[in-house]
């Protein structure tokens, strides 16, 4: 287990008052001895880091169902005299619905339930040998992991106590849920208001777009802000095509966003049309991230847009070298080079965005934001029905 200090970040204290609250003087006792709840605190680094920091709900969100399944069958109740052990299993399609009903799960899919939780877990701790999540193929029931939501600690008279920390599991993913909802909403409040700001300070919706492609901030909202220039960008622009010389007519470029930001969306972030040019976003200049994209769509071309201050030429020159110490065979690193169609940088969508606002296209920039940011939260206008709903699985505990 790693120690209290290097495990403290900025939601610990949060998770410790729930602790509190349900173990006493012996919440730290609680913690330092729980696998399950370290792994939680290192899943909850993101809460307080504003809404730029991803909120990874997936692998929380199977824990939590699995948790809330055993609790709602009256496993977590002292002296209930009923064996887990002989219990059934929850189906997978209860499970799967119910992840799908909680705050920000209604894209979820089904992998964090299948191996992902368990995966990382195992990264975190393998040395428990136990994964969070017990899995029947075959009937396609879930278990949680008993022995892991009953924690020993010595007590001062020095005999062993039993805690179960299934209650107490709900309430710190319930914290982390309404921290991570609280950021986001702030966030977009600020991309609303800033909307508004650019019809008549634009200057200031200037700033704030620029802040947003700064080195520190978040893939997804570089990605949002990347397209939205990029959008408005290629918006201006148009080609003449036509399925026959008599037909051909002026057409305007238009990208399309094809879904969340790291969603299994083939390797392409977004497509051009009618081009037919496909772009990916990403973080790094790593040859095998490039070239797994490439491979994706069959080494068709893609224009990676990257969050990077490095010259386009000086990022394509960093693949190529990796490729070639990696593969040694220079006809196949030329075979995925020629797939890198264009190489878009920090300063390209700075250039693009200057273009944009000098022909008077911010406000559509500062809209695509917004609505953008909606799309990557599972956020809609009808903002007290979606707070109704979230309200309600957010306090499952109660009565």
């Amino acid at each position: 287990m790693p120690s209290f200090d290097s495990a403290h970040h900025a939601f610990t204290p949060t998770l410790l008052a729930v602790l509190k609250k349900h173990f006493g003087d012996y919440a730290l006792d609680v913690f330092m001895s729980s696998p399950i709840l370290g792994y939680l605190n290192n899943k909850t680094r993101a809460a307080n880091r504003g809404s730029k920091a991803r909120g990874a709900f997936a692998n929380h969100y199977a824990l939590y169902v699995v948790v809330e399944d055993y609790i709602q069958k009256g496993y977590a109740k002292e002296n209930a005299g009923l064996s887990y052990a002989k219990y059934e299993g929850a189906r997978f399609s209860d499970l799967f619905r119910r992840q799908r009903e909680l705050p920000f799960g209604a894209k979820l899919q089904n992998h964090a339930l299948n191996s992902r939780l368990n995966d990382e877990f195992k990264k975190f701790y393998p040395s428990v040998g136990k994964p969070p999540i017990v899995r029947d193929v075959a009937t396609q029931r879930y278990w949680i992991q008993e022995d892991l939501l009953q924690v020993a600690v010595r007590h001062k008279d020095g005999k062993d106590h039993i805690y179960n920390i299934a209650p107490a599991v709900i309430e710190i993913i319930n914290a982390y849920v309404e921290a991570k909802r609280a950021a986001f909403e702030g966030f977009l409040e600020t991309c609303r208001q800033i909307a508004e700001l650019g019809k008549q300070a634009p200057e200031k919706a200037i700033a704030f777009v620029v802040q947003q492609l700064a080195s520190n901030v978040d893939a997804r909202v570089f990605e949002i802000v990347s397209y939205a220039i990029l959008k408005a960008k290629y918006g201006q622009e148009s080609i003449w095509i036509g399925e026959t010389e008599e037909t051909v007519a002026k057409t305007a470029l238009v990208l399309y966003k094809t879904g969340r930001t790291n969603a299994n969306d083939g390797g392409i972030d977004f497509v051009m049309k009618p081009l037919g040019r496909f772009f990916q976003v990403t973080e790094t200049i790593d040859v095998n991230k490039y070239f797994l994209d490439i491979d994706k769509v069959q080494r068709f071309p893609i224009s990676f847009v990257v969050k990077s201050v490095e010259s386009a030429e000086q990022i394509r020159t960093a693949i190529r070298q990796q490729a070639l110490a990696k593969y040694r065979i220079e006809a196949i690193v030329e075979t995925y080079m020629k797939a890198v169609e264009e190489i878009i940088n920090v300063k390209d969508l700075m250039t693009a965005f200057d273009a944009v606002v000098e022909s008077g296209g911010l406000q559509s920039v500062m809209d695509e934001i917004v609505v953008q940011s909606k799309v990557e939260f599972n956020y809609n206008d009808d903002d007290e029905e979606q707070d109704d709903e979230g309200g309600a699985t957010l306090s499952l505990l109660e009565g």
